[in-house]
């Protein structure tokens, strides 16, 4: 079997095309959950430092931009954690029923 007939049937096989659409609704859902908190927070930090100025303790040095600014960078690994799981999970299986049924 050729390549072009295997890429051929891969791309007329509609679970290729959910795959397709699957991913890529979860991938833009994901970016927009990382990226509108990450660009919200540089937007005030830049335009309205005061607010993340303030002192999380009397007398202490650390302001309480610190906390939000380490939780908007586990948030985006930790949802980087559930791309993978998902892409090796879901996204896997149909890969591998699209080629199975590609091959015969």
């Amino acid at each position: 079997m050729s390549q072009s007939s295997v890429q051929a049937k891969i791309r007329s096989n509609p679970k290729f095309a959910e795959l397709v659409a699957k991913r890529t609704r979860f991938a833009i859902v994901l970016s927009f959950v990382v990226l509108v908190p990450y660009y919200t927070f540089m937007f005030l930090v830049s335009m309205h430092p005061q607010i993340f100025a303030a002192k999380l303790s009397e007398g202490g040095v650390l302001t309480i931009g610190w906390p939000i600014a380490a939780l908007l960078v586990i948030g985006g690994w930790l949802l980087t954690g559930v791309y993978v799981s998902r892409a090796n999970g879901e996204f896997d299986r149909l890969n591998q029923e699209i080629l199975k049924e590609a091959h015969k």
